[in-house]
């Protein structure tokens, strides 16, 4: 009966933990791909700051492997420093209930960097937000200080005459994120820690 438990265990987890050993490790190198199909499972993000030079936000359709069509917010940024990370992905799995796989980092004092970030979400809220040098209702494809993900420019979701926002620089604080897709071009985040629970502990 035992054997029976693991092999489910296993047969549950392990893809989920190498796709986040792969996403971890590909956004170390910068190499993450720009344009993908999502899997449609949400992860939540929470930062406790945020700086970000080059801001952009606008709207666009993810898409699934099955072709399920996902909107979303996408919010870019040239640059970000980020103090205190936690991503979480909450995984059933069967017979033994469910595990959070949580990644965390960038202490302050000790901040996580990233370029050429991009976050596509379903929520996006901050306890403050200062934004600087600010246009609200630019067109999606008119960004200047600002820009537009080189994968969802290619894709037939991408609606250039749809409003947008963009702004020279950011700071957010008490940032929560409910997300399905990210992209960076590198990131770096020091104090990098994976850990995997059983139940429910996400980052928020």
């Amino acid at each position: 009966m035992r054997r029976t438990r693991w092999k489910r265990f296993a047969a549950v987890l392990l893809p989920s933990l190498v796709a986040a050993a792969a996403l971890v490790l590909s956004l170390a190198q910068g190499a993450f791909a720009a344009s993908f199909f999502i899997s449609g499972e949400k992860f939540k993000l929470s930062v406790d700051t945020l700086q970000a030079k080059g801001l952009s936000l606008y709207g666009m359709v993810d898409v699934t492997r099955r072709g399920k069509a996902v909107p979303v917010i996408v919010t870019g940024a040239r640059s970000v420093t980020i103090d205190g990370l936690c991503q979480s992905v909450l995984i059933p799995i069967p017979v033994l209930g469910p595990f959070t796989l949580r990644l965390t980092g960038g202490d302050k004092g000790n901040s996580a960097t990233a370029t050429n970030a991009f976050l596509d979400t379903d929520l996006l809220a901050a306890s403050s937000a200062t934004m600087n040098n600010v246009d609200i209702g630019i067109a999606a494809g008119s960004l200047t200080t600002g820009e537009v993900n080189s994968g969802d420019e290619n894709s037939k979701f991408f609606a250039p005459n749809t409003i947008a926002l963009q702004g020279t620089s950011a700071t957010l604080t008490n940032v929560r994120t409910t997300g399905v897709a990210a992209t960076m071009g590198s990131i770096t985040l020091p104090g990098m820690k994976a850990s995997l629970q059983h139940g429910d502990h996400q980052c928020f």
